[in-house]
């Protein structure tokens, strides 16, 4: 069941139900329910207590481990249902649109909600870089994480939330609820007409491009610059063995051939942490956010680098493109030169670098000295800034995009690249915040790459903005004193 719907499913989800597929299809969990029906259980409860083992071995490991928990409670439910001949537990079905409340939600009820239906979603738990306020973004949904006491709230109360501020509002009549769905319609028709390249008010232009995981998920009518962030993992995800050589060049190949001329930036394969690969045959770490992912995959299976960049090196002769191409997790200058000259020996022309831990942006001026480029990803990078893990709700508020550290970091990035003259992005889910990419063009960010429910938005907030203001919000929230502060003096500013 998992597998089919990461099959129908979106970039970013797909990724988070391969990976709950997995755990599902674990041996060792199998194993543990053979041993308890061979005991005499039913299959439900060897299913439960199976399923109870191996979660107490997961929270003992603590970190991403951990976190990985509540995916199993998920298909211990979904397993138990189903041998008991009982409906699934999911989202509730009261036959007219809602906001859905709940103390968290499964990938795989999140990765299913209709938009159409679910109006907004509000959780207890998460935070804001979780798999839930991941996938609700990249639906378009507006979404407020870690919000104590919200399933106190009565069924059928009227309930205003706003996923751009975090506010979730009780106490509202008839009238207010009447004006606010009319400023939403407003809003989405507003949107909708927005098109063109992303320019601030007097002209600056920043690049609005696309996060996508395959060609499938560019979709007609959506109006980018280009793809930003092309995760080339989704390809390696759900394989027990290496994707051959012809198959990347025909899914790189279908890529760059929808965006003749323009521009396409390759992520090669960042694996590892929350995204194994059980081809890769890696040993378990105890801290695997700490250890061998994304290039450092090179380190011990460095014919995996390689294979990628010469099917990516001829998808382009293929098709004519010029990919952007870029290593994730580089943290050294040895390992950008390193990068740099696997890629121009096979004849790639623009080679880039993300920057996801502080050490690389503290060296981003020496890097720009190899580099063509840099890519922000805002994610990882305040994971790494704050050693805050970034699953884990209860630091949410370190993981905020408005740490005026983490804005310090990028700064720091964007001024190497002015100095070299050289494009410095930012991929995150930061990119997507339409306020926040009024402070990041102020930064000196020359784009910005994000899901395409985020594109319009960010497009209008930089038209109502000229460059000198966005530089004035960028300086207020730098001097904050925390994300609320920097937050508060962004909108006094606007």
């Amino acid at each position: 069941e998992l597998e089919a719907r990461a099959a129908a499913a979106g970039p970013a989800a797909r990724a988070i139900l391969e990976a709950q597929s997995f755990i599902a299809a674990d041996p060792g969990l199998h194993e543990s329910v053979e041993e308890n029906t061979a005991a005499g259980m039913d299959a439900a409860h060897a299913i439960d207590a199976a399923c109870a083992r191996h979660r107490e071995a997961l929270l003992a490991a603590g970190g991403l481990f951990a976190e990985r928990a509540a995916d199993l409670d998920d298909i211990r439910n979904r397993a138990v249902a189903a041998v008991l001949g009982l409906p699934v537990p999911g989202i509730p079905d009261p036959g007219h649109p809602f906001v859905l409340v709940a103390a968290d939600l499964s990938p795989a009820d999140t990765a299913g909600l209709d938009p159409g239906t679910v109006l907004a979603l509000v959780t207890e738990e998460g935070g804001p870089t979780s798999h839930t306020a991941i996938l609700a973004r990249a639906l378009g949904l507006p979404a407020v994480v870690r919000c104590p006491g919200v399933t106190g709230i009565a069924d059928g109360t009227p309930v205003v939330v706003d996923g751009s501020t975090g506010e979730v509002r009780t106490g509202i009549g008839e009238e207010e609820a009447a004006a606010v769905r009319a400023r939403s319609a407003a809003e989405r028709r507003r949107l909708a007409a927005s098109a063109g390249p992303g320019r601030t008010a007097d002209g600056h232009p920043v690049e609005l491009l696309l996060n996508i995981g395959s060609a499938a998920d560019l979709r007609p009518g959506v109006d980018s610059e280009g793809v930003g962030l092309f995760r080339t993992e989704f390809l390696f995800l759900d394989r027990r063995r290496e994707p051959g050589f012809d198959e990347q060049v025909a899914a790189y190949e279908a890529v760059f051939r929808a965006f003749p001329g323009g521009k396409v930036v390759v992520r090669t394969l960042d694996a590892g942490s929350d995204k194994p690969l059980p081809f890769l045959g890696a040993r378990p770490e105890p801290n695997p956010a700490l250890g061998v992912r994304g290039l450092r995959v090179a380190r011990v299976r460095p014919g995996v680098l390689d294979t990628q960049l010469d099917a990516i090196a001829e998808a382009a002769r293929a098709s004519g493109a010029e990919p952007w191409v870029m290593a994730p997790m580089v943290s050294t200058v040895a390992e950008a030169d390193d990068f740099a000259a696997r890629a121009r020996e096979r004849g790639i022309t623009r080679v880039g670098a993300m920057v996801e831990v502080p050490a690389a942006a503290l060296l981003a001026d020496r890097l720009l000295e190899r580099l063509d480029f840099l890519s922000v990803g805002t994610n990882d990078l305040s994971q790494y800034a704050f050693a805050a893990d970034r699953q884990h709700g209860e630091l949410a508020d370190l993981l905020d995009p408005w740490q005026p550290a983490l804005l310090a970091l990028v700064a720091a990035c964007a001024r190497a690249g002015q100095a070299a003259g050289k494009p410095v992005g930012v991929c995150g889910e930061a990119a997507a915040d339409p306020l926040l990419a009024t402070v990041l063009a102020g930064l000196g960010v020359t784009g910005l790459s994000m899901s395409a429910p985020g594109l319009a938005p960010v497009r209008e907030a930089l038209a109502g903005r000229t460059l000198e203001q966005c530089r004035n919000t960028a300086r207020l929230a730098l001097a904050a004193a925390g994300p609320a502060p920097a937050r508060s003096a962004a909108l006094r500013a606007g």
